[in-house]
């Protein structure tokens, strides 16, 4: 078991994250020991209840069971865990616990953030995604028909319980999308400022076999190496206003993939390989780096072999990027590979991308 800890400007915002792989049975207990107040609600996702609701021993009344998928992230799903906690009559010092992937953690936090104007929030990421990027770090929020997260919070939860057995019963195309994330983690790490040199990409090369075959102290070690990267980055910058924003690395043009295919066509791991692939073709051609590192970026995606997603059409996709929330009137921002392990922000124009496509 490992324990890390996140620390952000005061001791009312720190909190625990705990990585284990004990009997799933013993979570319950574990999670509330966590939990304030008398009273909590589960937002957990369907498919985790179907395969471990019993063993994780929660009330059926406990629970709000939500749908899986990235379109079930929206307000009428929002609208309804508030209404069951508040016919639950939730006060303030009870607990929110979400209990799945990146959905549930993202929706159940929003809403936790947003009841009775902020009660406490529980994180227990079940997928790889969730486990080394989503639920640490405090984002929250909802999908719009407009796009991803344009409605949401920074909430900090009271803990995050990383089980690793869940791991075990994760679809492979689910598995992959969360090493997209984790790849993505290998090509900003010195950007993250971490005092410790953790090298993920020599991690990744070395240990390419044994992570695909999911071994257990392996897959640990990859998920504490991901989150001190992410706690490293989220202590400097809670709120996304300078440091933080290296995280977004691929995502520019990985979330308009999703929004232009309708979020049912590919993950969001899928598609922030294909925006980190764009990303890296684009600082080749804006001359930020040397075609060698180019070359050894595509060598390290291709070891995952991750599913490929062809070229939309680029007046298209830049349409949909100027719409996300990190761009402004005039530029679309994008992070891009500046040398070995390191990105920066820059600010693009239509024409910047047009010129270079």
């Amino acid at each position: 078991m490992a324990e890390l800890s996140v620390n952000i400007n005061s001791t009312a915002k720190s909190y625990p994250i705990i990585i284990t792989n004990n009997d799933i049975s013993t979570l319950r207990k574990k999670i509330l020991s966590f939990a304030t107040g008398k009273k909590f609600l589960v937002v957990i996702s369907e498919k985790v209840n179907k395969l471990y609701g019993k063993t994780l021993g929660f009330e059926k009344d406990e629970k709000f069971i939500l749908k899986d998928g990235e379109k079930e992230k929206n307000f009428k799903n929002y609208r309804k865990i508030l209404i069951q906690a508040l016919k639950m009559q939730l006060t303030r010092g009870d607990t929110i616990i979400a209990i799945g992937g990146g959905v549930a953690g993202d929706i159940a936090g929003f809403a936790a953030s947003t009841y009775m104007r902020g009660i406490n929030f529980i994180q227990v990421p079940t997928t790889l995604l969730a486990c080394v990027d989503s639920s640490v770090g405090g984002k929250t929020g909802i999908d719009t028909d407009f796009g991803k997260n344009l409605v949401g919070s920074f909430y900090q939860p009271k803990a995050v319980i990383i089980n690793t057995n869940f791991l075990k019963t994760l679809d492979e195309r689910q598995f992959k999308t969360g090493l997209g994330e984790v790849v993505k983690y290998a090509f900003i790490e010195k950007s993250c400022r971490c005092s410790d040199d953790l090298n993920l990409t020599n991690f990744l090369s070395e240990n390419v076999g044994k992570i695909l075959e999911r071994q257990p102290k392996i897959l640990e070690k990859l998920i504490e190496i991901c989150i001190k990267l992410k706690i490293s980055v989220v202590e400097k910058d809670e709120q996304e206003s300078g440091l933080r924003k290296i995280l977004n690395f691929g995502h520019t043009y990985g979330h308009a993939v999703e929004k232009y295919t309708k979020y049912n066509k590919f993950t969001h791991g899928e598609a922030i390989v294909k925006g980190m692939i764009f990303a890296f073709n684009l600082a080749v051609k804006r001359n930020l780096i040397d075609i060698n590192y180019k070359y050894f970026a595509d060598d390290v995606i291709k070891k995952f072999n991750f599913k490929k997603i062809p070229d939309y059409p680029l007046e298209k996709m830049v349409n949909i990027m100027k719409m996300d929330k990190k761009a402004d009137s005039d530029y679309i921002t994008f992070i891009l590979p500046v040398d070995y392990s390191c990105v920066e922000e820059f600010k693009l124009t239509e024409n910047d991308i047009n010129e270079q496509s």
